[in-house]
Protein backbone atom coordinates (compact mmCIF):
# COMPACT_ATOMS: atom_id res chain seq x y z
CA UNK A 1 0.00 0.00 0.00
CA UNK A 2 1.16 3.33 -1.05
CA UNK A 3 0.30 6.53 1.43
CA UNK A 4 0.91 10.23 1.92
CA UNK A 5 1.45 11.71 5.58
CA UNK A 6 0.12 15.09 6.65
CA UNK A 7 1.42 16.31 10.01
CA UNK A 8 -0.63 19.66 11.42
CA UNK A 9 1.27 21.10 14.79
CA UNK A 10 -0.53 23.45 16.58
CA UNK A 11 -0.73 25.10 20.69
CA UNK A 12 -3.40 22.73 21.34
CA UNK A 13 -2.99 19.87 19.23
CA UNK A 14 -0.80 17.70 16.98
CA UNK A 15 -3.46 15.75 14.52
CA UNK A 16 -1.69 13.30 11.80
CA UNK A 17 -3.54 12.11 8.93
CA UNK A 18 -2.84 9.47 6.08
CA UNK A 19 -4.30 9.29 2.28
CA UNK A 20 -3.83 6.07 -0.02
CA UNK A 21 -3.21 6.92 -3.95
CA UNK A 22 -6.96 7.80 -4.67
CA UNK A 23 -6.61 10.86 -1.80
CA UNK A 24 -9.27 8.90 -0.05
CA UNK A 25 -8.75 8.72 4.22
CA UNK A 26 -6.97 5.53 5.38
CA UNK A 27 -6.18 6.58 8.95
CA UNK A 28 -6.14 9.99 11.43
CA UNK A 29 -5.11 11.31 14.86
CA UNK A 30 -5.37 13.79 17.00
CA UNK A 31 -3.32 14.36 20.34
CA UNK A 32 -2.44 17.00 22.32
CA UNK A 33 0.19 19.14 21.71
CA UNK A 34 0.45 19.83 25.89
CA UNK A 35 3.45 22.49 24.94
CA UNK A 36 5.91 20.07 23.86
CA UNK A 37 5.71 19.71 20.12
CA UNK A 38 8.51 17.25 19.59
CA UNK A 39 7.23 14.96 21.91
CA UNK A 40 4.00 14.87 20.57
CA UNK A 41 5.25 14.67 16.96
CA UNK A 42 7.07 11.46 17.70
CA UNK A 43 4.34 10.30 19.84
CA UNK A 44 2.00 10.74 16.82
CA UNK A 45 4.16 9.14 14.24
CA UNK A 46 4.40 6.12 16.38
CA UNK A 47 0.63 5.77 17.27
CA UNK A 48 -0.20 6.50 13.03
CA UNK A 49 2.18 3.42 12.80
CA UNK A 50 0.71 0.83 14.60
CA UNK A 51 -2.83 1.71 13.08
CA UNK A 52 -1.26 1.68 9.45
CA UNK A 53 -1.33 -1.48 7.74
CA UNK A 54 2.35 -3.41 7.80
CA UNK A 55 4.48 -2.70 4.88
CA UNK A 56 2.90 1.12 3.97
CA UNK A 57 5.17 2.75 1.77
CA UNK A 58 5.06 6.42 2.40
CA UNK A 59 5.59 8.26 -0.69
CA UNK A 60 5.48 11.83 0.39
CA UNK A 61 5.28 13.84 3.85
CA UNK A 62 4.13 17.24 4.62
CA UNK A 63 3.64 19.58 7.53
CA UNK A 64 1.50 22.50 8.53
CA UNK A 65 0.47 24.25 11.52
CA UNK A 66 2.46 27.23 13.71
CA UNK A 67 5.37 24.33 14.17
CA UNK A 68 5.15 23.44 10.38
CA UNK A 69 9.22 23.95 9.97
CA UNK A 70 9.93 22.31 13.59
CA UNK A 71 7.76 18.86 12.28
CA UNK A 72 9.37 19.63 8.83
CA UNK A 73 12.69 18.88 10.20
CA UNK A 74 11.70 15.84 12.35
CA UNK A 75 9.91 13.70 9.85
CA UNK A 76 11.91 14.91 7.34
CA UNK A 77 9.25 16.29 5.17
CA UNK A 78 8.79 17.27 0.92
CA UNK A 79 6.37 19.94 1.85
CA UNK A 80 5.83 22.48 4.02
CA UNK A 81 2.90 24.68 3.72
CA UNK A 82 1.00 26.81 6.11
CA UNK A 83 -2.67 26.34 7.94
CA UNK A 84 -4.74 28.22 5.31
CA UNK A 85 -3.00 26.70 2.41
CA UNK A 86 -3.74 22.84 3.51
CA UNK A 87 -7.65 23.98 5.20
CA UNK A 88 -8.33 25.07 2.22
CA UNK A 89 -7.14 21.94 -0.01
CA UNK A 90 -8.95 19.88 2.23
CA UNK A 91 -11.95 21.96 1.95
CA UNK A 92 -11.97 21.94 -1.88
CA UNK A 93 -11.40 18.02 -1.46
CA UNK A 94 -14.87 17.83 0.15
CA UNK A 95 -16.44 20.08 -1.14
CA UNK A 96 -15.33 21.38 -4.87
CA UNK A 97 -16.96 24.42 -5.21
CA UNK A 98 -16.70 25.72 -1.69
CA UNK A 99 -16.48 29.33 -1.49
CA UNK A 100 -15.94 30.10 2.53
CA UNK A 101 -14.14 28.03 5.12
CA UNK A 102 -15.22 28.77 9.07
CA UNK A 103 -12.37 27.28 11.07
CA UNK A 104 -12.38 27.36 15.05
CA UNK A 105 -9.96 25.28 17.42
CA UNK A 106 -9.27 24.98 20.66
CA UNK A 107 -6.96 28.61 20.60
CA UNK A 108 -7.56 30.31 17.26
CA UNK A 109 -9.96 30.52 14.91
CA UNK A 110 -9.67 31.23 10.93
CA UNK A 111 -11.76 32.45 7.91
CA UNK A 112 -10.92 31.71 4.35
CA UNK A 113 -12.62 33.07 1.48
CA UNK A 114 -12.16 30.83 -1.77
CA UNK A 115 -13.46 31.48 -5.33
CA UNK A 116 -13.01 29.34 -7.99
CA UNK A 117 -10.48 26.88 -6.43
CA UNK A 118 -8.42 30.01 -5.59
CA UNK A 119 -8.05 31.75 -1.72
CA UNK A 120 -8.53 35.10 -2.15
CA UNK A 121 -8.75 36.45 1.61
CA UNK A 122 -8.45 35.49 4.83
CA UNK A 123 -7.88 36.51 8.68
CA UNK A 124 -6.84 34.86 11.76
CA UNK A 125 -7.57 35.57 15.49
CA UNK A 126 -5.28 34.16 17.77
CA UNK A 127 -5.09 36.55 20.11
CA UNK A 128 -9.01 36.64 22.09
CA UNK A 129 -10.33 33.34 23.26
CA UNK A 130 -13.87 34.20 23.00
CA UNK A 131 -13.96 32.96 19.76
CA UNK A 132 -12.67 29.88 19.99
CA UNK A 133 -12.82 26.35 21.77
CA UNK A 134 -11.26 27.23 24.88
CA UNK A 135 -13.78 29.90 25.86
CA UNK A 136 -16.71 27.05 25.73
CA UNK A 137 -14.50 24.53 27.61
CA UNK A 138 -14.10 27.13 30.17
CA UNK A 139 -17.66 27.56 30.60
CA UNK A 140 -18.62 24.19 30.23
CA UNK A 141 -16.02 23.72 33.27
CA UNK A 142 -17.63 26.12 35.16
CA UNK A 143 -21.04 24.88 34.88
CA UNK A 144 -19.87 21.25 35.60
CA UNK A 145 -20.97 20.45 32.25
CA UNK A 146 -19.06 17.75 29.59
CA UNK A 147 -18.40 19.63 27.00
CA UNK A 148 -19.58 17.04 24.58
CA UNK A 149 -23.28 17.67 25.72
CA UNK A 150 -23.28 21.11 24.79
CA UNK A 151 -24.34 20.69 21.19
CA UNK A 152 -27.39 18.52 22.38
CA UNK A 153 -28.23 20.98 25.69
CA UNK A 154 -27.97 23.92 23.39
CA UNK A 155 -30.73 22.30 21.13
CA UNK A 156 -33.23 21.51 23.89
CA UNK A 157 -33.01 25.42 24.17
CA UNK A 158 -36.68 27.36 24.09
CA UNK A 159 -35.82 31.39 24.56
CA UNK A 160 -31.91 31.28 24.21
CA UNK A 161 -30.64 34.06 26.81
CA UNK A 162 -28.36 36.84 25.22
CA UNK A 163 -25.08 37.24 26.60
CA UNK A 164 -22.01 39.54 25.92
CA UNK A 165 -19.48 37.45 23.98
CA UNK A 166 -16.91 40.50 23.11
CA UNK A 167 -15.16 39.06 25.54
CA UNK A 168 -14.72 35.56 27.96
CA UNK A 169 -14.86 37.54 31.46
CA UNK A 170 -17.59 39.79 30.57
CA UNK A 171 -19.33 36.63 29.00
CA UNK A 172 -18.55 34.48 32.15
CA UNK A 173 -19.83 37.46 34.59
CA UNK A 174 -22.77 38.12 32.33
CA UNK A 175 -23.82 34.23 32.11
CA UNK A 176 -23.41 33.93 36.05
CA UNK A 177 -25.84 36.93 36.01
CA UNK A 178 -28.14 35.14 33.97
CA UNK A 179 -28.17 32.19 35.94
CA UNK A 180 -29.07 33.83 39.39
CA UNK A 181 -32.08 35.78 37.27
CA UNK A 182 -32.90 32.00 36.99
CA UNK A 183 -32.53 30.88 33.32
CA UNK A 184 -32.47 27.68 32.60
CA UNK A 185 -29.50 25.99 32.14
CA UNK A 186 -29.82 24.94 28.11
CA UNK A 187 -31.00 28.56 27.31
CA UNK A 188 -28.28 29.63 28.77
CA UNK A 189 -25.67 27.45 26.65
CA UNK A 190 -28.19 28.27 23.44
CA UNK A 191 -26.84 31.58 24.50
CA UNK A 192 -22.84 30.94 24.92
CA UNK A 193 -23.02 29.22 21.39
CA UNK A 194 -24.39 32.37 19.92
CA UNK A 195 -21.99 34.84 21.87
CA UNK A 196 -19.19 32.63 20.20
CA UNK A 197 -20.79 32.90 16.42
CA UNK A 198 -21.78 36.78 17.67
CA UNK A 199 -17.83 37.43 18.24
CA UNK A 200 -16.24 35.25 15.39
CA UNK A 201 -18.63 37.11 12.48
CA UNK A 202 -17.48 40.65 14.26
CA UNK A 203 -14.13 40.01 14.64
CA UNK A 204 -12.29 37.29 12.10
CA UNK A 205 -15.47 37.46 9.51
CA UNK A 206 -15.54 41.38 9.64
CA UNK A 207 -15.79 42.49 6.18
CA UNK A 208 -15.41 38.79 4.47
CA UNK A 209 -17.94 37.90 1.87
CA UNK A 210 -19.47 34.75 3.42
CA UNK A 211 -20.91 32.99 0.43
CA UNK A 212 -22.20 29.61 -0.06
CA UNK A 213 -21.36 26.95 0.33
CA UNK A 214 -19.96 27.11 3.50
CA UNK A 215 -17.41 24.76 5.51
CA UNK A 216 -17.28 24.62 9.26
CA UNK A 217 -14.30 22.84 10.29
CA UNK A 218 -12.30 22.37 13.40
CA UNK A 219 -12.52 20.81 16.93
CA UNK A 220 -15.30 23.21 17.79
CA UNK A 221 -17.12 21.79 14.68
CA UNK A 222 -18.46 18.75 16.59
CA UNK A 223 -20.60 21.19 18.70
CA UNK A 224 -24.38 21.12 17.19
CA UNK A 225 -25.28 23.85 19.07
CA UNK A 226 -22.52 26.19 17.39
CA UNK A 227 -23.42 24.65 13.87
CA UNK A 228 -26.93 25.75 14.36
CA UNK A 229 -25.65 29.18 15.92
CA UNK A 230 -23.41 29.69 12.42
CA UNK A 231 -26.96 28.57 10.13
CA UNK A 232 -28.96 31.05 12.06
CA UNK A 233 -26.89 33.85 11.95
CA UNK A 234 -25.87 33.45 8.16
CA UNK A 235 -29.19 32.14 7.07
CA UNK A 236 -27.79 29.37 5.45
CA UNK A 237 -26.19 25.80 5.17
CA UNK A 238 -23.27 25.13 6.69
CA UNK A 239 -21.26 21.88 6.13
CA UNK A 240 -19.15 19.94 8.60
CA UNK A 241 -16.89 17.40 6.90
CA UNK A 242 -16.16 13.81 7.85
CA UNK A 243 -13.01 14.63 9.46
CA UNK A 244 -13.60 17.87 10.59
CA UNK A 245 -11.18 17.87 13.58
CA UNK A 246 -7.87 16.91 11.34
CA UNK A 247 -8.91 18.81 8.32
CA UNK A 248 -5.27 20.23 8.37
CA UNK A 249 -3.47 17.17 8.49
CA UNK A 250 -5.80 16.16 5.59
CA UNK A 251 -4.88 19.12 3.46
CA UNK A 252 -1.09 18.50 4.13
CA UNK A 253 -1.63 14.97 2.96
CA UNK A 254 -3.41 16.24 -0.45
CA UNK A 255 -0.28 18.34 -0.80
CA UNK A 256 2.28 16.15 -0.39
CA UNK A 257 0.80 13.69 -2.68
CA UNK A 258 0.29 17.12 -5.34
CA UNK A 259 4.30 17.68 -5.01
CA UNK A 260 5.41 13.97 -5.51
CA UNK A 261 3.04 13.60 -8.12
CA UNK A 262 5.57 12.96 -11.64
CA UNK A 263 9.00 13.06 -9.33
CA UNK A 264 11.56 10.66 -9.84
CA UNK A 265 13.55 11.42 -6.71
CA UNK A 266 12.31 9.38 -3.54
CA UNK A 267 10.23 10.99 -0.34
CA UNK A 268 12.60 12.75 2.20
CA UNK A 269 11.04 11.34 5.00
CA UNK A 270 12.92 9.89 7.56
CA UNK A 271 10.87 6.50 8.16
CA UNK A 272 8.57 5.94 11.38
CA UNK A 273 11.49 5.39 13.69
CA UNK A 274 12.04 9.29 13.43
CA UNK A 275 9.67 8.38 16.84
CA UNK A 276 12.96 6.91 18.70
CA UNK A 277 15.48 9.47 18.15
CA UNK A 278 16.18 12.17 20.84
CA UNK A 279 16.15 15.50 19.67
CA UNK A 280 17.01 18.74 21.36
CA UNK A 281 15.48 22.06 20.76
CA UNK A 282 17.00 25.68 21.93
CA UNK A 283 17.46 28.86 21.06
CA UNK A 284 20.12 32.08 20.81
CA UNK A 285 19.85 35.13 20.47
CA UNK A 286 22.27 36.50 17.39
CA UNK A 287 24.63 39.74 18.01
CA UNK A 288 25.56 40.15 14.63
CA UNK A 289 23.58 43.61 14.60
CA UNK A 290 21.07 45.45 15.93
CA UNK A 291 18.18 43.14 15.53
CA UNK A 292 19.13 40.59 17.82
CA UNK A 293 17.56 37.66 16.11
CA UNK A 294 16.70 34.53 18.41
CA UNK A 295 17.73 31.87 16.41
CA UNK A 296 16.40 28.52 16.88
CA UNK A 297 17.97 25.64 16.84
CA UNK A 298 16.79 21.71 16.32
CA UNK A 299 19.54 19.12 17.31
CA UNK A 300 19.85 15.47 16.63
CA UNK A 301 22.35 14.88 19.42
CA UNK A 302 25.39 16.75 18.60
CA UNK A 303 24.40 17.31 15.22
CA UNK A 304 22.62 20.76 14.07
CA UNK A 305 19.48 19.83 12.08
CA UNK A 306 18.48 22.87 11.35
CA UNK A 307 18.34 26.73 12.61
CA UNK A 308 15.42 29.59 11.44
CA UNK A 309 14.56 33.24 13.07
CA UNK A 310 17.03 34.89 11.32
CA UNK A 311 15.75 38.06 9.45
CA UNK A 312 19.20 38.23 7.36
CA UNK A 313 19.56 34.82 6.77
CA UNK A 314 23.01 33.93 8.07
CA UNK A 315 22.64 31.12 10.14
CA UNK A 316 19.88 29.20 7.83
Amino acid sequence: MIGYLGIDVGSVSTNVAVIDESGEVVETLYIRTQGQPIKAIQDGIRQIRDRLPRGIQVKGVATTGSARRLAGVIVGADVVKNEITAHAVAAMRVVPDVRTVLEIGGQDSKIIVIRDGVVVDFAMNSVCAAGTGSFLDHQAARLGIAIEEFGDLAGQATTPVRIAGRCSVFAESDMIHKQQMGHSIPDIIAGLCQALVRNYLNNVGKGKEIEPPVMFQGGVAANKGIKAAFEAALSMEVVVPPNYGVMGAVGAALLAQEHMAGRAEPSRFKGFEISDIPYNAGSFECKGCANRCEVVEIRQESTVLARWGDRCGKWQ
